[in-house]
C-alpha cells in the first residue's frame, strides 16, 4: 500500500515525525525519489506536493494521504477524513492592509483584488460574505502581493499573524480553520489493502492518543491503598497487584502529563512510594 505525504512545506516534518513514532520509517533518503520503501513490509511513501495529495488519494494512486484540511476542501476531492491529527493547526484568513483600518470587510463598497492559491475556498467565502473581489491566483508567497501592488489583500494560511503584520497586513476575518488530517479513498475498505490500511490507522491513532500521557507505577502500603486509589486518575481504572510482601500493593495507572506534578505531590502525601514514571508510545483502544 502507498501513503502520500508532503515532499516539503510546513507539514512535512511533523508528518514524517509521526510516521517514525508509528514505526514506519523510510529506507531511503534520496531527495529525488518519489516513492520510498519503508520499514513496514509492503508499505511505501509517495512524496508529492501537499496540495496534490487529495487528488492522488481520490484517484486511488495512494490508499492514504496526510495533508492539510485546507487542501482537502480546496481540491473538492471525494475523499474521507479518517483521522484528525494533532498538528498543523492554523487559520485561513482574509488579510487587508493595516493602513486601510478595516475591521469589517463586508463594508467595503468597491471591488478589490485578492491574491490567493485557495481559489475555490476564496470564491465561496467572498460569495457568502457579499464581498466584491477579483481573485489573483498565485502559487507562491501571498503576503508580498500587496507590497508589489499585484493585489489589495490576500486569503492565506496563518498561525500567529506575525508574518502578515511584518508585511503591513491585518487579518480582518477568519475564512476557515485547518489542521493536518489522514485521508483515504472513499472505497478504501473494499481494497485489497484494507487490512493493512486499517492497521496503519490503528497505529496512528494509538500514537496520537499516547502523546501527553505517562504511565505511573508505585508501591502503596495496604493501610494507604484506599486513600491513593480515591485520588488517582485513570483511563478506566487503576491496576493493582499485591506484592510478595503482603502488606504492599503495586498500583499502575495513566496520567496526563500536564497533571503530573499535582498528581505526584498528592500521591506522596497519601503514602505512595517508589513512584516510577514511564513514557507511553501507543495507546490502542
Amino acid at each position: 500500500m502507498k501513503i502520500a505525504v508532503p515532499n516539503k512545506g510546513r507539514l512535512q516534518r511533523p508528518v514524517l515525525d509521526l510516521l517514525y513514532a508509528v514505526g514506519i520509517r523510510p529506507l531511503a533518503s534520496d531527495d529525488r525519489a518519489l516513492i520510498l520503501p519503508t520499514s513496514w513490509d509492503g508499505v511505501q511513501l509517495v512524496m508529492v506536493r501537499t496540495e496534490d495529495i487529495p487528488n492522488i488519494v481520490e484517484a486511488g494512486a495512494a490508499e492514504l494521504g496526510m495533508t492539510g484540511l485546507d487542501y482537502v476542501v480546496e481540491s473538492g476531492a471525494e475523499v474521507e477524513e479518517l483521522v484528525r491529527l494533532d498538528f498543523g493547526r492554523a487559520k485561513l484568513v482574509l488579510a487587508l492592509p493595516i493602513s486601510w483600518n478595516i475591521e469589517d470587510p463586508t463594508k467595503i463598497d468597491r471591488e478589490i483584488r485578492i491574491a490567493t492559491k485557495y481559489v475555490n475556498i476564496a470564491t465561496d467565502y467572498l460569495k457568502r460574505k457579499g464581498i466584491k473581489a477579483k481573485l489573483v491566483k498565485i502559487s507562491g508567497a501571498a503576503e508580498v502581493m500587496p507590497s508589489l501592488n499585484a493585489a489589495d489583500g490576500i486569503i492565506d494560511v496563518t498561525n500567529t499573524g506575525t508574518t502578515l503584520r511584518l508585511h503591513g497586513l491585518n487579518p480582518v476575518d477568519d475564512v476557515m480553520e485547518t489542521y493536518a488530517v489522514v485521508i483515504g479513498n472513499k472505497n478504501w475498505m473494499k481494497s485489497d489493502e484494507a487490512d493493512k490500511v486499517n492497521m496503519v490507522l490503528t497505529m496512528i491513532k494509538g500514537t496520537i492518543t499516547a502523546r501527553g500521557k505517562k504511565l505511573i507505577l508505585m508501591n502503596v502500603p495496604n493501610d494507604d491503598l484506599d486513600k491513593v486509589l480515591a485520588s488517582l486518575p485513570a483511563m478506566l481504572a487503576p491496576a493493582i497487584t499485591r506484592l510478595s510482601r503482603g502488606d504492599v500493593w503495586e498500583v499502575i495507572t495513566v496520567v496526563d502529563e500536564r497533571d503530573l506534578p499535582e498528581v505526584v505531590a498528592t500521591l506522596r502525601g497519601k503514602g505512595a512510594k517508589d513512584i516510577l514514571i514511564v513514557d507511553i508510545e501507543k495507546v490502542i483502544r
